[in-house]
């Protein structure tokens, strides 16, 4: 088990994107939830440091944590090839897809059950009696047992799910369902994922936020963009402009490190640019958002798609490899003047801050960003563009339809299988400059309402609250997401009631 060392970070840099109601409560929230943790420290434990939504989001909040004195760790489960196999397998099933098809038996029960156990001496020499761990996604479940045993109070957070559970969903769940009871309390980011038979007072429901002072985030010029760009090889630009962005640590640093390009030839400077932003995995299904827009999206040759993802496979997704040789033999097959306009770029993951720069700078420099998966926990990559007033068209999966109003906000396609409707959706934002505009515009206007920081530390505070028994009090009322009053002890849920 390997710890992830933390920079604090002081809230200071939200006086510029947030209003002083909003940094007071942030600032509020943090300070409560340090009081709640008392003499405690706080636990935050997943199964890769980069790459992937649970990882960007810890990266970007725990120092801000850190910053406001709260004792707080972030350690990162190990394992090898078949357990990362496995937690693939269950990722799959989970969200309804076969995967590779494997069982999920006793005999890879006791295999998930050996790797963990590794690990588990580690984790509870440094753990205390009466400390808090959060445990996120099937990688950890088989340490809830051990921690709750040990004294800790555990709070198991499942980022994955699907809207209507079939015969594989609950697969999944029958696997992990005895380490899932003993939490002290679940995390889901939609009610609809809630797992049948779990106690309903041990359940809270929580979405993601974005932290929009990252280097995937920060501010970006136009020129800087371009020079993001250009120094990463993606899209060939001379400027006279430094491809600078700042780090977490408030230091100025450089794009250095160039992206690998899987082209006939660079993307024009002026081209308009379609772009989805993704790990390679097929439930992000990059081969299907490339056959939308040939097949159905527009035919002009001044507009070009990009498909981003990770230059190297990401920990815990073994099948990333895989997919992006599939996607590369598709784009091999188009017709030659379809396939000048495909473009796939792989790019670096040694600095994590420089591959989130340049992510900011790709969607910066997208017309339209994509987010065309046909299953999704939630996806931060649509708020993150929605936050730099992307016009967005997404599949209506999982988070992403709590994230974006329809015809409001972006562009949702029903059904994430239909390419047409999907090329359809690219030509209509692509068409209109104006109302491109307005979307991306009232895009922003929603993660600054529900995505932010401000609204996930409340919710924390609030589930701390609940499961250390904090007595409440005036001072420990928190707004909910709509600036009502609300119980210490939940988070609202974003949309409706489970289904």
């Amino acid at each position: 088990m390997r710890s992830v060392p933390l920079v604090p970070r002081t809230t200071n840099g939200f006086g510029d994107v947030l209003e002083p109601e909003e940094r007071r409560r942030l600032d509020d929230a943090l300070h409560l939830l340090r009081e709640r943790l008392a003499h405690r420290r706080l636990w935050h434990v997943n199964s890769t440091a980069t790459g992937g939504g649970v990882a960007e989001m810890l990266g970007s909040l725990l120092p801000y944590m850190a910053g406001a004195g709260i004792d707080v760790s972030w350690l990162v489960v190990e394992g090898d090839e078949p357990f990362f196999d496995l937690t693939k397998r269950l990722h799959n099933r989970l969200h309804g897809a076969p995967g590779d098809g494997g069982p999920l038996g006793p005999a890879e029960r006791a295999a998930y059950d050996a790797a963990l156990g590794a690990q588990r001496g580690d984790l509870l020499r440094a753990v205390c009696p009466g400390d808090v761990a959060v445990l996120h996604d099937p990688q950890t479940a088989g340490l809830i047992r051990p921690l709750r045993d040990h004294g800790a109070h555990v709070v198991w957070r499942c980022h994955i799910g699907i809207d209507q559970p079939d015969a594989l969903v609950r697969e999944g769940w029958a696997f992990l369902a005895d380490d899932v009871a003993a939490a002290s309390a679940t995390v889901f980011t939609r009610p609809q994922y809630v797992w049948v038979g779990l106690p309903p007072d041990r359940v809270v429901t929580m979405a993601p936020c974005v932290d929009v002072l990252s280097p995937k985030n920060q501010p970006l010029g136009p020129n800087t963009t371009a020079a993001i760009l250009d120094a990463a090889g993606i899209i060939r630009r001379p400027t006279r402009d430094s491809p600078a962005y700042t780090d977490a640590d408030g230091a100025r640093r450089l794009v250095r490190r160039r992206a690998e390009l899987t082209e006939d030839a660079p993307a024009p400077a002026n081209a308009r640019l379609v772009a989805q932003v993704s790990r390679w995995d097929r439930l992000k299904d990059p081969v299907g958002v490339m056959r939308a827009f040939t097949e159905h999206g527009p035919q002009d040759p001044d507009t070009h798609l990009l498909l981003v993802g990770p230059m190297d496979g990401v920990a815990d997704d073994p099948e990333s490899t895989d997919v992006f040789e599939e996607v590369a033999r598709h784009r091999q097959a188009l017709s030659e003047p379809d396939r000048r306009r495909v473009h796939l770029a792989r790019i670096p993951m040694d600095d994590p801050a420089e591959n989130a720069a340049i992510v900011n700078a790709v969607q910066r420099r997208a017309d339209v960003v994509v987010q065309k998966s046909l299953a999704e926990g939630f996806g931060l990559t649509v708020a993150e563009a929605m936050w730099k007033e992307r016009p967005v068209v997404a599949s209506r999966v999982g988070g992403i339809q709590d994230q974006i109003v329809h015809g409001e906000s972006g562009l949702l396609v029903d059904d994430p299988t239909d390419l047409a409707a999907c090329g359809r959706a690219l030509r209509r934002v692509l068409g209109d400059q104006a109302a491109a505009h307005r979307l991306g515009a009232a895009a922003r206007q929603r993660v600054c309402e529900l995505f932010l920081p401000v609204q996930h530390v409340e919710a924390e505070a609030r589930l701390l609250g609940r499961i250390l028994e904090a007595p409440a009090s005036t001072a420990d009322r928190l707004p909910d997401d709509h600036g009502r009053d609300a119980s210490p002890s939940l988070a609202p849920p974003i949309h409706g009631r489970r289904s």
